[in-house]
């Protein structure tokens, strides 16, 4: 008889709208913040007053930044922004973006990142046998299985099973059994959690798994002690035998480090089974609650040796503030599965200077010889993405693109909007979610690639997120995928030339005023 399921709870419900905003601490950091940054403004219009030749050296030095700016490696989109800041702003600019490039408030962090991706580089090997039959085949997915393999620790595996869940309701299902059988550890890192149905159920389960001995460890990105989470809910977890982090904490010092957000969502169970993809732990994600309509996400499960990739992931980021690094939980013995296909569990650091995500986004596009179908919440494309999006529907593959009907953030849809005509004019074909909101991260090309995670089309994954996700090759799983596209596919609006053109005039507005900004959001 299965087990009745308890919703634990640790604290009091977080109070919502203006009451939590007045009674968090979200009031006191803004106000430091503010103190911080008025002192600065104070000091440059002191400076721009009574120090002779001010306005001299504000030249000189606005023109040392151009300079920089244009022999720096950031993307063509960014230094055309930053060129705005600094037409409008020039001393305010140039000090915004040498804050930003000098690592100001993040350095440690970087540093201390550097050390443990150096550190575990080789920590898993990539099985020869594997990649020599991939040379083989002649699809080009073993040169991105070098590429991978170059830019982290990401080795391409065999033998490994995958299943896809087309909704966050299935994946939580799926969550809860594997959750209970549970012997070793349970590790856990997510972008959000968020107290109601889906963690109360989820947090009974580690709690008696704790109290068995089971090593479980819970990481949350630092934003839910701002929105979802009390500051002491690390204390609470702990008190309950739940080992606990919150990755870059919120704190009153004027620093680029919150530009760097841990957006993965990763659960391991005892280096066997491993789950990835959008789903976030809180009441939305599984329809429980409805904020912006049907909540469409999708989630993998994987069995296998693959799963070591994101054990590894998630004790990369458990490390950074460990005095001794531990990554043994890597090597646990894990049986072959029979499945067919490849599978590559992969991360992107916003610290380097890799495009992982994106990278592997348009290698798909660039390879695709009949279709590339693609689930995003929001469509923020650089120059190169939208290029290869324009340059694969004009070669002839079927592009489509499912992007919500109901936004989530009415700037981030505006700015999508502004993407339609460019893209519908070379042939990619736009759709929109009629039911709610799309927050699937899904590629799937030719019935034989596919990718689902946590990465979406927008300057804040492909560029300032820690990201996960899972590459898949011939696997068992991707028929399924293409037939969630399909299905979610028919709830969907088309957008047409016409549709366009009568688009709300105040969507047109904000999308052109947000286009100014669009790499910085």
């Amino acid at each position: 008889m299965e087990q009745e399921r308890r919703i634990v709870r640790l604290a009091k419900p977080v109070k919502k709208g203006l009451l939590r905003l007045i009674f968090s601490r979200v009031p006191v950091i803004a106000l430091l913040l503010a103190l911080q940054v008025l002192i600065l403004l104070t000091v440059y219009s002191w400076l721009s007053r009574y120090l002779p030749h001010f306005a001299a050296g504000q030249a000189f030095f606005t023109a040392i930044m151009i300079v920089y700016l244009f022999n720096n490696r950031m993307d063509s989109s960014a230094k055309l922004t930053w060129m705005w800041i600094i037409s409008l702003a020039p001393i305010p600019g140039t000090i915004f973006l040498l804050f930003t490039q000098r690592n100001w408030g993040h350095r440690k962090m970087r540093e201390r990142v550097e050390q443990i991706i150096t550190a575990t580089k080789s920590e898993l090997e990539q099985d020869k046998k594997v990649l020599s039959a991939l040379e083989k085949d002649g699809s080009g997915t073993d040169d991105l299985a070098r590429y991978l393999c170059r830019s982290g620790c990401f080795p391409i595996y065999d033998t490994t099973a995958v299943d896809y869940f087309p909704s966050g309701e299935e994946k939580f299902t799926a969550m809860l059994e594997e959750l209970e059988k549970a012997e070793h550890f349970i590790y856990m890192e997510y972008f959000i959690i968020e107290e109601g149905e889906m963690w109360g159920e989820i947090l009974d389960v580690l709690i008696r798994k704790a109290q068995a001995g089971v090593d479980v460890r819970v990481m949350y990105d630092g934003m839910c002690e701002i929105k979802q989470l009390p500051v002491n809910y690390r204390k609470l977890l702990t008190a309950k035998g739940i080992k606990s982090k919150a990755f870059a904490p919120i704190i009153p010092v004027v620093s680029s480090h919150y530009n760097y957000r841990d957006h993965r969502k990763i659960l391991v169970i005892d280096g066997k089974v491993a789950f990835n993809g959008g789903v976030n732990l809180a009441d939305e994600y599984i329809n429980r609650v409805k904020r912006f309509g049907h909540w469409k996400d999708t989630a993998v499960r994987l069995r296998g040796p693959a799963v070591r990739s994101f054990t590894l992931m998630f004790l990369q980021m458990w490390n950074l503030d460990e005095e001794s690094p531990d990554f043994s939980a890597c090597h646990v013995p894990v049986k072959a599965e029979p499945a067919c296909g490849y599978v590559i569990p992969y991360g992107d650091c916003p610290l380097d200077e890799d495009k992982v995500g994106e990278t592997v986004y348009m290698d798909i596009l660039n390879r695709a010889t009949d279709y590339v179908h693609i689930m995003t919440p929001y469509l923020i494309l650089d120059g190169e993405m939208e290029t290869a999006l324009k340059y694969a529907a004009q070669r002839g593959v079927d592009v489509k693109l499912i992007l919500p009907g109901i936004p989530d953030k009415k700037a981030a849809y505006a700015l999508a909007k502004t993407h339609y005509r460019a893209l519908t004019d070379a042939g990619v074909k736009l759709y929109e979610y009629t039911p709610g909101f799309v927050h699937a991260k899904v590629f799937v090309s030719d019935d034989r690639k596919a990718v689902v995670g946590t990465i979406n089309l927008d300057y804040r994954s492909l560029y300032h997120h820690f990201e996960c996700a899972t590459y898949l090759y011939q696997a068992d799983c991707i028929p399924d995928t293409e037939r969630d596209f399909q299905e979610t596919l028919a709830k969907c609006r088309a957008i047409t030339a016409e549709s366009i053109q009568k688009e709300k005039l105040s969507y047109k507005l904000l999308g052109g005023i947000m286009k100014f900004v669009a790499p910085l959001m």
